[in-house]
């Protein structure tokens, strides 16, 4: 299975390159990014070449992986599926509603598989939590992103980052944990403080509530990615610092060659958005108050 790299910033050395070089079922077969210098220089670390266009990408690939903005990501990704390539897209998948539907319906009308990188669906751990969660009679949940992430480290310099909050690009993570914990919402609500704290308030279609803490402007040494579920039977928490990069590498090559067989994942476009729909409804709440989550069908 070839995979084309787009991208060739932080993200596509610190997870992509090393993902798609890492085992029997995939070879990365090119690299392409805005930026030549950074593609050819990560194409020489592993073992592939940059090529001159996204074009030349499409050619050698039989699915393409996303590290790049949304704002970036979307129209290539579209352009991808139409030329019959399997998707591996980033969270989240565009910059706004309207064009997460028309990826998620190019996908669609292509008949290409799609997975999204959730990174944490992939783990071990977080799948026997998901599995117990299932069982769990839940009241209420607790989910919390917290990290320096803007202050320091690999991301602190990604404009787009900065320009949305930590809403745009941590809460995709949270909002995906704790829906596939609790099932779908139907409304959301948002609140925010000028030093990029957010807070969220989820009502679940099961009668279940969330709470959700948000910010990348904390200067802890560690972040923290915390879930933890509260019912009669106490309490159901995640515990996230057990998380096993190596398996969850092998999972993500794994299950792109079964979505390139035909096979269907739990993170594909349409579950991508979805999660969009959900930060969409949050980002217009914090003008308005708790919204109703719009439907998401593209």
């Amino acid at each position: 299975m070839n995979v084309g790299l787009v991208g060739a910033g932080p993200w596509a050395s610190i997870l992509h390159a090393p993902v798609w070089t890492g085992g029997p079922e995939a070879t990365l077969s090119a690299i392409w990014a805005r930026r030549p210098e950074a593609a050819s220089e990560l194409a020489a670390e592993y073992g592939t070449e940059a090529v001159p266009s996204f074009e030349a990408l499409l050619e050698r690939s039989d699915a393409v992986a996303f590290a790049v903005p949304p704002q970036v990501q979307w129209e290539l990704a579209v352009r991808a599926a139409r030329a019959g390539k399997h998707l591996i897209l980033e969270k989240p998948i565009a910059d706004s509603l309207d064009h997460a539907r028309e990826l998620a319906s190019a996908v669609d009308e292509s008949g290409v598989g799609s997975m999204v990188m959730f990174t944490s669906r992939f783990d071990p751990g977080v799948r026997t939590f998901l599995e117990k969660a299932q069982a769990f009679d839940t009241v209420g949940a607790r989910g919390a992103v917290i990290t320096p992430a803007f202050l320091r480290g690999p991301f602190s310099n990604s404009p787009w980052r900065h320009e949305r909050g930590a809403l745009v690009d941590v809460g995709p993570h949270i909002l995906d944990m704790l829906t596939a914990a609790l099932g779908p919402a139907a409304r959301i609500g948002a609140r925010s403080t000028d030093r990029g704290w957010f807070g969220l308030h989820v009502d679940h279609a099961s009668g279940a509530a969330s709470d959700v803490t948000l910010s990348c402007r904390i200067g802890l040494e560690r972040g923290r990615f915390e879930v933890e579920l509260f019912g009669p039977e106490g309490a159901l928490a995640l515990a996230a610092e057990t998380r096993d990069e190596a398996a969850m590498r092998a999972t993500m090559r794994t299950e792109l060659a079964g979505i390139v067989q035909g096979q269907t994942h739990p993170c594909d476009a349409r579950r991508g958005l979805y999660i969009q729909a959900l930060v969409d409804a949050a980002e217009r709440s914090l003008g308005d108050g708790s919204v109703p989550v719009a439907p998401a069908e593209p």
